[in-house]
């Protein structure tokens, strides 16, 4: 059975919708998407659990925002709906921009997370900070790839591969981030780098098991920063995708799925 709601909190409107029943896992969606974002996760895990989705605020249906304010509230809306739901044991699964949310509200409240995931992201830790060679190349790389990618109109975090080999993804991948103003995304976009600053020292407080998860082929965050990021926390665990770019979750749902169920 689909639940769906609204959360109100400081005058803004947060969409919500709540399946299955069972252990919670709670997915926030990154910058080009919302809460249609986790169709494939939802519609493989309500069977066993509650699988919660959201869009955060700016991005529709819930209210719209100005972009530059928008991510310093995400970690307080989670947990305002967390409370709402009356959710404290959750699984937490953050793609891209989620992982600012998940990754922000795990260190608050450890106490009510029983495991997180990070999906091509790494939230506010800096993986600049890592100080390895790899990354160093490809942020060198990074560049030039993205701009070849734009040049031939195709978005960043679906990436070559996905248009490609499974273009009908791709056009819904589109779809769903129009959903949200260009100008707002943008802005978000400004802000969440800004916030990108604290150091991946952080993970060694987190005691609940973290998985990082990244897909071979991805030019918005740097794969091999997922096992150094792991290596950081006392339970971490890293998977590589092969043959995926930044939507491993979207584009390769079938291994991105296994991964998270042999996790949870």
């Amino acid at each position: 059975m689909k639940r769906t709601g609204r959360l109100r909190r400081e005058g803004v409107e947060i969409y919500y919708e709540r399946v299955g029943a069972g252990p919670a896992l709670v997915f926030a969606h990154g910058l080009g998407g919302n809460h249609l974002s986790w169709w494939q996760q939802v519609a493989h895990f309500a069977p066993s659990h509650t699988c919660v989705v959201f869009s955060h605020r700016g991005f529709p249906p819930s209210s719209r925002v100005a972009g530059r304010s928008a991510p310093d509230a995400y970690a307080d809306d989670l947990a305002a709906l967390l409370d709402a739901l009356d959710l404290r044991d959750v699984t937490l699964v953050g793609q891209s921009m989620g992982g600012w949310t998940c990754l922000e509200y795990a260190l608050r409240r450890p106490e009510r997370v029983r495991a997180l995931v990070m999906a091509s992201t790494s939230g506010t830790l800096d993986f600049n900070q890592l100080a390895d060679a790899g990354v160093r190349e490809w942020l060198r790389q990074a560049p030039a790839a993205l701009a070849a990618m734009a040049a031939r109109g195709l978005h960043p975090a679906s990436g070559e591969r996905m248009a490609r080999e499974q273009p009908a993804l791709a056009h819904l991948y589109w779809q769903i981030m129009e959903f949200a103003d260009g100008t707002f995304r943008e802005e978000v976009r400004q802000r969440l780098g800004e916030l990108r600053m604290r150091p991946p020292a952080l993970l060694a407080e987190l005691s609940m098991p973290v998985l990082f998860i990244t897909g071979d082929e991805d030019w918005v965050f740097p794969p091999m920063a997922g096992p150094l990021f792991a290596a950081l926390a006392p339970k971490g665990e890293a998977l590589r995708v092969p043959a995926s770019g930044h939507s491993v979750y979207f584009e390769r749902a079938a291994q991105f799925n296994a991964a998270l169920g042999r996790f949870v």
